[in-house]
């Protein structure tokens, strides 16, 4: 038996580079038309190159999947370090509201809606759980199913109005509403 290594430093960023070739050419393309030779060519590698990382289209698509996620955990993780309490469930939400609005992938619905639906559909309950893990109170399950579900209809439907999808967040998992800030004038300042 091979004792296995770890991969080098340049091999983990090639790696990275043909994944976010996946989301640029994703974004153009859809799941369907996703072409591996179009990854290959945004990535900057060789075709050769792109099989050695990932053997098949489908195995570079579900590697995908978990880059995803593992950016979705990492950067939900970011922006609740040192927090607690509901300054911790809020920096969580927030996230989720900022992540969705820079999120290029919402035009799968459009380009490939049985996709998105079926992705949907498996991802759901793994959401649940992260947020339930991160609001408190007895019946925190319900409450991480209901700001999931509105999480999904704003990824699926688009979300105007940020303040106003964060608020919904807000309401969902049992958080306050945020005061509006009144702007200062040079009268109110003095």
């Amino acid at each position: 038996m091979g004792v296995r290594t770890m991969p080098s430093e340049a091999e983990q960023s090639t790696r990275k580079r043909i994944l976010a070739a996946t989301f640029v050419v994703l974004s153009r393309s859809g799941h369907r038309k996703l072409q591996l030779s179009e990854v290959a060519a945004e990535a900057g590698v060789s075709r050769p190159t792109l099989y050695r990382y990932f053997g098949s289209k489908q195995g570079m698509l579900d590697a995908f999947g978990l880059y995803e996620q593992d950016n979705f955990d990492a950067g939900i993780a970011a922006a609740m370090a040192g927090l607690r309490g509901p300054d911790r469930l809020d920096a969580a939400l927030q996230f989720i509201v900022d992540f969705q609005h820079e999120y290029s992938l919402s035009v799968m619905v459009d380009i490939e809606p049985e996709h998105v639906l079926a992705q949907t559909k498996w991802l759901l309950p793994i959401l649940e759980e992260r947020i339930r893990r991160i609001i408190p109170g007895e019946h925190s399950d319900i409450a991480a199913a209901a700001v999931v579900r509105i999480a999904v209809c704003h990824f699926l439907l688009g979300a105007d109005d940020p303040e106003r999808y964060l608020a919904e967040l807000r309401h969902a998992a049992g958080l306050p509403p945020r005061r509006r800030r009144v702007a200062r004038t040079a009268a109110t300042a003095s």
